[in-house]
């Protein structure tokens, strides 16, 4: 649990959920925030879950071959 690989894992996890919050409570509010930041927050949110993935698979990559 203390794998600094895993813990930044989970700090893209919470970085994704953050602005995926963010971006839903834009939408729902709708008005000018939500149509100067909707794209750039879906943007964010992508970029987020693809660090996440990425950093998820070396990680179990990783465990699998033996390091810890």
């Amino acid at each position: 649990m203390g794998d600094p690989l895993y813990l930044l894992a989970v700090l893209a996890m919470a970085a994704v959920v953050v602005v995926l919050i963010l971006g839903l409570g834009g939408f729902a509010k709708g008005g000018a925030f939500n149509a100067k930041y909707a794209n750039k927050l879906m943007r964010m949110r992508l970029l987020f879950q693809f660090i996440a993935v990425v950093l998820l698979v070396a990680y179990v990559y990783f465990r699998s071959q033996g390091g810890q």
